[in-house]
Parts: C-alpha cells; sequence; structure tokens
C-alpha cells in the first residue's frame, strides 16, 4: 500500500492536522469504523471530554487490531464535537493516538444521541 498526502499548492494549506486529500494504490483491504465513542467495556462514560477522548481513540485502536492494522493505517477521520468547548481535548487525544500523522479529515459540530457524550470519532483505515 501507498500513501501520498495531497495538499494541492493551487488551493488552501490546510488549517490544521490534516490533510485535504489522501491517496491509497494498491490497497488490498479497507476497513470503515463506525463513530466511537468514550465509554468503557462496562458502558461508563466519563464526565471529562479528555478523558472521553483517550477512551474512544483506546476504542479504535482495538477495532483497527481486531482486523490487524494500526493507526498508521487511517486514511480518513470524521470527528463530531458537540461543543467548540471540547475542540481542544478532541485535538489533543487525537494528537496523542495518530502522532504527526495527518490523514483527511472532517469536523462536525453537533449533538449526539446520548447527552453524556462530548465527542465522537469514526474512521476509514487501508492495508
Amino acid at each position: 500500500m501507498q500513501v501520498r498526502h495531497i495538499n494541492a499548492p493551487d488551493a488552501p494549506a490546510p488549517s490544521g492536522q490534516f490533510s485535504h486529500a489522501v491517496e491509497v494504490t494498491g490497497a488490498t483491504r479497507t476497513v470503515y469504523i463506525s463513530g466511537q465513542v468514550g465509554t468503557d467495556m462496562t458502558g461508563h462514560v466519563p464526565v471529562d471530554a479528555t478523558q472521553q477522548g483517550k477512551l474512544l481513540w483506546a476504542n479504535i485502536q482495538a477495532q483497527l487490531r481486531a482486523v490487524d492494522m494500526t493507526v498508521e493505517n487511517i486514511v480518513k477521520i470524521v470527528t463530531i464535537v458537540t461543543s467548540l468547548d471540547h475542540l481542544a481535548a478532541s485535538r489533543a487525544t487525537r494528537t496523542e493516538a495518530l502522532g504527526d500523522r495527518k490523514p483527511a479529515s472532517t469536523l462536525i459540530v453537533a449533538g449526539l444521541v446520548n447527552p453524556a457524550l462530548k465527542i465522537e470519532v469514526e474512521v476509514v483505515a487501508v492495508a
């Protein structure tokens, strides 16, 4: 698999930790991971957005392990935060999980089905 991050020179540069486009060639498998939230194995939801972010990234990594992939395979992320107040926590936990990787990315501010949830992230991974 080859991954090429694309930020066209004749369009504005990305305003954050993402690529405007990601080209994947030679891919043999694509995994679409449904939105993961910050719950533990018992269904407990921490009140703190940072703790929720850490849990949801752990949950994403668990799903990736189940298909023999890692965060290095992620090519697309959709993040939903329920308030801009949770954006810093979302970005910090994402950076903690991904390091300097910059997959294509979309951020949405919207409500989630459980009002206790502050962040949800879905990903697409390719191997």
